[in-house]
């Protein structure tokens, strides 16, 4: 509407690098205390709870474009096929997790990985964040009065969806960056962008 194996991934990663000068471990007799590179590692390691709101917001755009393209193509068939508010919220929906997580599906397998970890990676990164997403616009639809009945071709129909999204974009946000935190939802795509 987007990992503690992320994160400890690159955690680790970080550890290996700060200790590529020590070429030599056969002579350990001035080397005997390792408590300091425990805590050095423990600190790469546990040290991502300060996720920047940039990350948060670009996995956020990512679920919404998603979301975004599913609702729209959702009203427009239920619009044209004459079908009342219920069914084309519902397709609508439906086709927002459907693309929401195609936008992901794509993104690792163009990385490498297999069809069926790609199906795996998108739910784990994006079924929170579409769900959350989801509520929060057709929630904010069904508030704005006369959204529900507008057309197509109406202001009021764009400008409330516009609204819906933006509000979305708002509370998914922070969801987003607190998932992240803790190496979940969209940080397990994270080890894939290159």
């Amino acid at each position: 509407m987007s990992t503690g194996t992320a994160t400890g991934r690159w955690g680790h990663a970080m550890q290996h690098d700060t200790h590529a000068g020590h070429t030599d471990h056969t002579d350990h007799t001035t080397h005997t205390d390792h408590t300091g590179h425990a805590q050095h590692g423990h600190a790469h390691m546990h040290g991502e709870g300060k996720v920047g709101w940039g990350m948060a917001a670009k996995a956020t755009l990512h679920c919404l474009t998603g979301c975004a393209i599913g609702e729209v193509l959702g009203m427009i068939i239920g619009t044209a096929l004459g079908w009342g508010n219920a069914p084309t919220m519902a397709l609508a929906i439906t086709l927002a997790f459907f693309f929401g997580y195609s936008l992901t599906l794509w993104a690792v397998v163009r990385a490498g990985l297999s069809l069926k970890a790609a199906i795996g990676v998108a739910l784990a990164a994006d079924t929170i964040s579409i769900t959350v997403m989801e509520i929060v616009d057709n929630g904010v639809l069904l508030l704005v009065p006369g959204a529900m009945d507008a057309h197509l071709a109406d202001w009021l129909f764009w400008s409330a969806l516009a609204f819906a999204f933006f509000v979305a974009f708002l509370v998914t946000t922070p969801v987003n960056r607190w998932m992240i935190s803790r190496g979940k939802g969209h940080a397990v795509v994270h080890q894939y962008h290159h």
